[in-house]
């Protein structure tokens, strides 16, 4: 008997630890399952709301402003064009101005074009009787192109980095006279690291547009591209893009359905080719677009990616503008022929151009109107199926007083019409606390009117509580998600970056890596290395408001991000 009793009790143990063993080894197994970044989201939830929790936090009562219905006016947004600097000034009476493309009129690498026309200023050279010289302007070919449509500043030639910008200016009735179709040879690309290239060919023979963004929309392929409203590189991807999904009607619906679905698997778009290379350097991209007289004159590049061309040639248009007198038009005509000595072209392949001559356009020519039709596509389908949901964090301390602050509500109010009606915004200030001006929702002439009674409410006192005022944020945008998790967030940070009270970027630098929301920073009288360190963490842009083109640039922001 006493035998049986101790069998049972051993069978009874036996079959409590085998249930013991399954029961924690299924819950072992789901743990597992559990990923890092499921547990550090529940962490972090935790952490911001303990971080909130100890934040003054007040809802302001809303206040409805008059708002502005016409359209964003860009021209009136653009700031005088001295901003731009002359890089090469004219030496006689008898000169024509140009618009240059950056790439070809700065210094150094990028100075050829300013050494070829000082060159031609020093030779002596006469048209109708008279010396005759240039005025070289260094200025970007989207911004260059918005003066001239715009009429608020037209020179007399314009030489943008390729041909589409010269159609665009013409399709918007400007009167241009093609000098010369190329000044000198580029190509632009896009540069895929060579692990992901390797990759792409084993699985789909080559590396082309077509495959790239077959490899895109399939999510195989995380690639990067630039605003198309101010770069020449993303304006050639967006057409290029179009017409490999449908060459017979780039705004037909078939290439539409098919830039949606790549669209929908890019990750990031850039407003400059420099935060472009920056957010490429974090190993966040396995591919960006880039000019090839940038990558050949950049080590780090050449040696990690392999460049792949695209689209139309960049070889730098020149353009006569408007009805010009004759001399104008003789004096671009020597200056085109003076360029293309041999001499001079050596010297542009020693800064990295006139390379990959055996590369033809592969894009057909595009009509002007229809490019500006692209841009709009591309605004209405860039974020695909998922809204953006921001908010604005406005500095509201006393060292924001007067001039600072003046300029702030300035950028809102007239950067405002590029935040698109199907997104969702909300707005908070911060000086020692934090006020909720605005809580989050649609950007509908309702939302609008009380952003803009918001912005104009807003007064400055007190101490600094920047990161108080991003805590803040993410706590209203991790709400809303928890109801509508199909969007985008975003947060942008208007501040003169000083920082005296409450949180520091250390105790909240871990939430914006986990949540990975994107914050852009605006500076006014700014600590501008404080606000670059919050916008490096997600790979966002800085912007310096110190500058009388603020909101040119904040519009160009919210036009890319928004």
């Amino acid at each position: 008997m006493q035998k049986k009793r101790k069998f049972l009790f051993f069978s009874g143990l036996i079959v409590v630890l085998v249930f013991a063993l399954v029961y924690y080894g299924v819950n072992l197994t789901s743990n597992i399952g559990k990923t890092k970044d499921q547990v550090t989201a529940e962490d972090a939830g935790k952490q911001l709301s303990k971080l909130y929790s100890k934040i003054s936090v007040s809802t302001a009562e809303p206040i409805k402003g008059q708002i502005d219905l016409n359209p964003a006016d860009v021209g009136e947004s653009l700031p005088d064009i001295s901003k731009f600097p002359i890089t090469v000034p004219n030496s006689t009476d008898n000169f024509v101005e140009i618009f240059s493309s950056t790439e070809k009129s700065g210094s150094g690498v990028d100075g050829w074009l300013t050494e070829v026309t000082e060159e031609f200023n020093k030779s002596n050279i006469v048209v109708d009787g008279k010396p005759a010289s240039i005025k070289l302007r260094n200025i970007a070919s989207g911004t260059a192109a918005d003066y001239i449509k715009s009429g608020k500043y037209v020179p007399d030639a314009y030489t943008p980095s390729n041909e589409l910008w010269g159609e665009m200016v013409k399709a918007n009735g400007i009167e241009t006279k093609l000098i010369s179709k190329r000044l000198v040879g580029n190509v632009p690309g896009i540069v895929i690291s060579k692990a992901k290239h390797d990759a792409l060919v084993a699985k789909y023979g080559s590396v082309n547009v077509k495959t790239i963004t077959e490899a895109i929309a399939a999510n195989e392929f995380a690639m990067g591209y630039t605003d198309p409203f101010a770069s020449s590189t993303g304006l050639n991807f967006l057409v290029t893009a179009l017409n490999t999904f449908d060459s017979s009607d780039i705004l037909g619906e078939k290439a539409v359905q098919g830039f949606e679905q790549f669209q929908a698997n890019v990750p990031f778009i850039a407003s400059t080719t420099i935060q472009m290379r920056d957010a490429a350097k974090s190993g966040m991209l396995d591919g960006f677009v880039l000019e090839y007289q940038t990558y050949v004159n950049a080590a780090d590049l050449k040696k990690s990616y392999v460049f792949t061309p695209f689209g139309v040639r960049h070889d730098s248009p020149l353009y006569a503008l408007g009805d010009l007198p004759q001399a104008k038009l003789d004096i671009l005509t020597k200056f085109s022929e003076f360029v293309a000595q041999e001499k001079y072209q050596k010297a542009a392949e020693e800064k990295g151009f006139n390379a990959l001559e055996d590369y033809k356009s592969e894009l057909p020519a595009v009509d002007g109107a229809l490019l500006s039709s692209a841009q709009k596509l591309w605004k209405e389908k860039k974020n695909g199926n998922k809204p953006i949901m921001a908010v604005f964090v406005t500095d509201v301390s006393g060292s924001m007083a007067g001039e600072p602050l003046n300029r702030l509500k300035e950028s809102l109010i007239k950067g405002q019409k590029f935040l698109g009606k199907d997104n969702s915004i909300g707005l908070v200030s911060y000086s020692n606390n934090v006020t909720i001006n605005l809580p989050i929702a649609k950007y509908d002439t309702n939302q609008q009117s009380m952003f803009v009674g918001a912005v104009n409410s807003l007064t400055a006192g007190g101490g600094t509580a920047t990161f108080d005022g991003i805590a803040v944020a993410m706590k209203m945008i991790q709400d809303q998600m928890a109801v509508n998790p199909s969007v985008k967030p975003l947060i942008f940070v208007l501040s003169d970056g000083e920082t005296n009270e409450g949180h520091s970027l250390k105790d909240i630098k871990e939430l914006i890596e986990t949540y990975k929301i994107p914050i852009y920073t605006i500076g006014y009288n700014a600590n501008i290395q404080a606000l670059q360190s919050i916008s490096n963490i997600n790979e966002a842009a800085s912007i310096n408001a110190d500058t009388d083109d603020v909101v040119y640039k904040i519009g160009n922001l919210f036009n890319v991000q928004m």
